[in-house]
């Protein structure tokens, strides 16, 4: 009897342990914003967290301007994996002063970028075109579909802030004398699709896109360089402004995209966890590879995140303690 008492004892004890460790992380709210990266970061945070550190993690369904004013505001949620801080700074750095949010690891290492874009192929077999002037050198490699005589820019849809700024560029990179016409795609479809007929065809393209995205994960496309440091006064006045009658050679700044914690979740967390998030970040390259496998497999963000971690655990394992890291890989 007392050794079964003693045994009892024992075992509530070391279950008493466990529950305080895990108590440590607790409930956990993740904010799942509505795009492919961000769903995937977020289903790769609760698998972590769950699985590796015995929180009890929940997502929840967000955007970006509301998620972080209620960080703020409210306290919650917890977590916002991919948060485009660039969008709405003042909001951001109000939080982080104030001291009611904690700024984790940069998710997206080299940032998000946007810009004007060549095939690789084209660039590989032109290596003198590297910047923006340099592409306009040569409507020959870039043609109109409709008008052979002329070089094309391909932009965004009507509503974008891309497509303001790539008309300005155009302007401001004096594409009209040299030869392009500015192409509007009508849509992101029509944007997707010119790059994929192109790129099936081994045809010249030259235009506006962005990354992370599934597109860049499938074709491999070479972002032109802008010649010219960024000028972020200039870029205010007038890159940015669709009537602004003379726009400069300008810069595309990069968006900081980073993980943003409330300070009661970072206060409750522990140090393996905050270590975890304090480390988390993978590049373009990495995020365009992972959502074209999910775009071609019509995988949701927790088969990403799965996928994900099977098959980069090299990437992946330096981000958490070993201990975690044996138990995320027997939950795969």
């Amino acid at each position: 009897m007392k050794k079964l008492l003693a045994t009892t004892c024992l075992t509530f004890g070391l279950f008493g342990l466990a529950g305080a460790a895990n108590a440590e992380c607790g409930d956990v709210t993740i904010a799942s914003m509505n795009w492919q990266s961000a769903e995937v970061l977020a289903a790769l945070d609760k698998i972590i967290l769950s699985e590796g550190y015995g929180c009890n993690a929940d997502i929840i369904v967000g955007d970006t301007v509301p998620t972080i004013t209620s960080m703020i505001e409210k306290g919650e949620p917890d977590l916002a994996p991919e948060g485009w801080v660039d969008l709405l700074p003042d909001v951001v750095n109000r939080g982080l002063e104030e001291g009611k949010l904690v700024g984790a690891a940069v998710a997206l290492s080299d940032g998000a970028v946007q810009g004007w874009w060549i095939p690789k192929y084209i660039a590989d077999a032109n290596p003198e075109i590297k910047t923006i002037d340099d592409a306009l050198k040569h409507p020959e490699l870039f043609p109109d579909p409709e008008d052979s005589s002329k070089g094309a820019v391909h932009n965004g849809p009507q509503g974008w802030g891309g497509t303001v700024v790539t008309a300005q560029l155009y302007k401001a990179y004096g594409g009209e004398a040299a030869g392009f016409n500015l192409i509007d795609t009508g849509s992101a479809a029509g944007l997707d699709g010119s790059i994929a007929k192109a790129y099936e065809r081994k045809e010249g393209w030259v235009g506006y896109y962005w990354a992370p995205t599934a597109l860049l994960g499938k074709y491999e496309m070479v972002k032109l360089e802008h010649g010219v440091p960024a000028d972020a006064a200039e870029w205010k006045r007038c890159n940015t402004v669709a009537d602004c009658p003379d726009p400069k050679k300008n810069d595309w700044p990069k968006d900081k995209v980073q993980t943003l914690v409330t300070k009661g979740f970072s206060e409750r967390a522990g140090e393996d966890v905050m270590g975890y998030l304090n480390k988390r970040a993978w590049t373009n390259d990495t995020v365009n590879k992972l959502m074209a496998w999910m775009t071609d497999n019509q995988a949701s963000g927790e088969d990403g995140a799965k996928h994900f971690l099977q098959e980069n655990e090299a990437l992946w394992t330096p981000w958490v303690s070993p201990e975690a890291a044996e138990k995320i890989k027997a939950s795969l």
